[in-house]
């Protein structure tokens, strides 16, 4: 009976440190799929930060073409006022004298 129960104290040994190996290997595995989910969430982040980004660059695009046409037609509009304005018309000093 005694020689039972040592060969099973010594059989024991083996499996307690081979589930403890197990624990371990558990343990890196689940902190490697907790590090995998954090890069995958920043990833994702990443790409959303990526895609606003990209948006407001095409509407700061849009809203530049439109002031730059606005600029145009505000320009054209000055020039046709200013050349119809006697204001703004070069004088010859050199008839006037005469």
């Amino acid at each position: 009976y005694h020689s039972r129960k040592r060969s099973s104290k010594v059989e024991r040994a083996p499996a307690t440190m081979m589930n403890a190996d197990m624990d371990a290997v558990e343990a890196e595995n689940q902190v490697e799929l907790e590090e995998k989910t954090r890069l995958i969430n920043q990833v994702l982040e990443l790409q959303h930060t990526l895609e606003d980004l990209s948006a407001r660059v095409d509407a700061v695009k849009e809203e530049n073409l439109k002031l730059k046409s606005e600029n145009q037609v505000l320009g054209q509009y000055i020039e046709n006022l200013m050349s119809a304005s006697s204001v703004f018309q070069t004088t010859d000093t050199k008839s006037k004298r005469k």
